[in-house]
């Protein structure tokens, strides 16, 4: 099935790749991507999500740094443009201040299974600055730490 539409990302060129072996099978990394967020990232309660082209998905992350005075709360929003499974998980990223700060970027994961895991491939694009490029770029690397280790922890 192909999406209504996709961002047109052409004014916003700005992108990175993140690769990484993950212990985790490819199916249960697809399944953590599409249906169970709300198991390794988003905030429980805050989770709507259905695996399917064009879906329209919410959720919130809440956390606290040592300089906030109370929990900060971060929505994001998409919709998946492709979705192969155990395979290609392609959606749309958008968040505000801080974020994306309300651009629609393109987050696509490419799983390869491996004899030891997963080769997991994560591209994100389309951002409306270095600035947000490079806050996602370090972000998602631990991200992706976590969501192996929560992974392997529910095996």
């Amino acid at each position: 099935m192909e999406p209504i539409t996709v961002p047109d990302l052409s004014a916003r060129p700005l992108g990175f790749k993140v690769e990484r072996l993950m212990e985790s099978p490819a199916d249960t990394l697809y399944q953590a991507w599409t249906e169970k967020f709300d198991t390794w990232f988003a905030a429980p309660g805050t989770l709507i999500m259905k695996a399917e082209v064009d879906s329209v998905f919410f959720f919130e992350t809440v956390f606290k740094t040592e300089e906030d005075i109370v929990e900060q709360r971060h929505p994001h929003y998409g919709r998946f443009l492709r979705l192969i499974p155990n395979r290609l998980i392609e959606f749309t990223w958008l968040t505000g201040a801080g974020g994306t700060e309300g651009a629609e970027t393109v987050v696509t994961i490419e799983l390869e299974p491996v004899e030891n895991g997963t080769q997991l491939s994560l591209t994100h694009k389309g951002f409306p600055n270095e600035q947000s490029k490079s806050r996602h770029d370090s972000a998602w690397e631990m991200i992706l730490e976590h969501l192996d280790q929560k992974m392997m922890e529910k095996m």
